[in-house]
């Protein structure tokens, strides 16, 4: 059994912070056969995912994801219909070049119907927050609060189509992909974004957040600490402020509250060291914090959907 010490990083997670998912476990959450895609452990803030998908008729809760979620249709029309929890079904008919932008902190729910096809496929890219805030930082100046993008069904852009499918060629088709090529494409995207699809109610409802410089001054006490217990007190005194505000504003900034937040830079270094290191799970653990293998075991499958060893393996 994990150490009491190790117990805090959990007591504050609220429903709609387990409700959130990694980008790598998605899959585990449709239906439908996803095609393995060159693994890259070097590629940062950039994943692709492909998916060939039947019919839906019964809805399928699609859990909310940290990071944006594009998705662009590669082959075939369908109908396809969304709603929040509860909500209304809104439907949209779809075929190859639509695309769709999803920026949501909540889950919801989605079924969808081929037209003249068995099957429809779908490109899925997920875009990185450090990559987000930077390509903000560019645009609208150093001290800008985190943005958020509108909720796109269906649409047309030719820029996102032409880039996104040269992202699609790049990793799936050349035998060497460029991890230069590929960053570049996604920043490129990136600032499209920033540009047409920005949220103009980010800044307002984000104008109580902790502000962007401070923000990252706690990320970084985040990561020089990753092996050590979550402590509230000292992320809230480097951003100079009382535990209760600090709470409210980070998670206003980060859509997670801050242990949550510390969870999932632990599961990226984690990642990371699993991929380019030949270290053990055991020492992998330790580096991230975790004194018992089945505690981070069981975490981190949480987190991303695999064990540390299946991980490993994929």
């Amino acid at each position: 059994m994990e150490p009491p010490v190790h117990q805090p990083e959990f007591e504050d997670l609220t429903p709609s912070d387990a409700r959130l998912i990694t980008a790598e476990s998605m899959p585990h959450h449709l239906p439908g056969s996803a095609q393995a895609l060159p693994l890259l452990p070097q590629l940062q803030d950039v994943m692709v995912q492909l998916f060939s998908h039947h019919s839906s008729a019964e809805p399928i809760l699609v859990p909310a994801v940290v990071e944006p979620l594009l998705v662009l249709v590669l082959a075939g029309t369908a109908r396809v219909e969304e709603r929040s929890l509860g909500g209304a079904w809104q439907a949209v008919k779809v075929q190859t070049g639509d695309f769709f932008l999803t920026n949501t902190s909540k889950p919801y729910e989605m079924r969808w119907q081929t037209i003249g096809c068995d099957t429809f496929e779908v490109m899925h890219l997920y875009l990185g927050l450090p990559l987000i805030d930077r390509a903000a930082r560019d645009l609208l100046g150093e001290h800008t609060a985190p943005v958020t993008f509108l909720d796109i069904s269906g649409a047309q852009d030719e820029r996102v189509n032409f880039m996104l499918n040269q992202l699609r060629f790049e990793l799936i088709e050349e035998r060497k992909p460029s991890l230069l090529f590929v960053h570049s494409l996604a920043q490129a995207l990136t600032v499209h974004l920033i540009r047409r699809y920005l949220d103009p109610q980010s800044t307002t409802r984000r104008s109580n957040a902790l502000q962007a410089y401070k923000l990252r001054r706690v990320i970084d006490a985040m990561n020089e600490h990753l092996a050590d217990e979550f402590r509230l007190a000292h992320l809230a005194h480097v951003a100079d402020l009382s535990e209760y505000h600090f709470s409210r504003m980070f998670k206003r900034a980060t859509g997670l509250a801050p242990s949550q937040y510390f969870i999932r830079l632990r599961m990226s270094r984690a990642r990371h060291l699993l991929l380019e290191t030949e270290r053990s799970i055991i020492d992998v653990g330790l580096e991230v914090g975790y004194s018992s293998p089945s505690h981070f075991s069981q975490v981190f499958r949480r987190e991303v959907g695999l064990t540390p060893s299946a991980y490993r393996q994929a």
